[in-house]
């Protein structure tokens, strides 16, 4: 007679490592629809039509933010032990979300022919203003009558 629970204890882990390795390998073929023909089913094509140029320059800075943090968040995942499968799981739908919505809102950018406005010119520091006399005197404790 055979003890096929010491069987299934060997047969187990390697189930396993054969199941994650078929998820991560089918999850990563996901890794290519974000900017494919799929991508545009994760946002609503008229999101960015009544939006005028002020506010796409505010969208467009903010998706870009937001592609560079889940970008950096799926990097640092991928070094773990399971990392491609936990940045796909945790990290690429709203990767794909963000980038779909990155694009729209570039195309109506261009649609309207928007420009980008020029970051403000640092204001020069105020001139130290002289001390009058008598600033000093008021601000001076003792002086007070009693």
């Amino acid at each position: 007679m055979t003890d096929h629970g010491t069987h299934n204890g060997r047969l187990r882990p390697l189930v396993l490592a054969v199941a994650l390795l078929a998820a991560g390998a089918g999850l990563g073929g996901c890794a290519s629809v974000g900017d494919g023909f799929a991508s545009g089913a994760f946002v609503d094509p008229a999101k960015y039509e009544l939006y005028d140029c002020k506010q796409l320059e505010a969208e467009r800075k903010s998706l870009a933010t937001r592609t560079a943090e889940l970008q950096r968040l799926m990097n640092k995942a991928d070094t773990g032990v399971a990392g491609p499968v936990v940045a796909e799981v945790a990290y690429r739908n709203d990767y794909v979300t963000v980038r779909a919505s990155a694009k729209l809102a570039d195309e109506e950018w261009r649609k309207n022919k928007c420009v980008e406005t020029a970051p403000p010119a640092a204001a020069p520091p105020p001139p130290a203003a002289a001390n009058p006399a008598g600033a000093h005197a008021r601000g001076r404790s003792g002086g007070a009558v009693h």
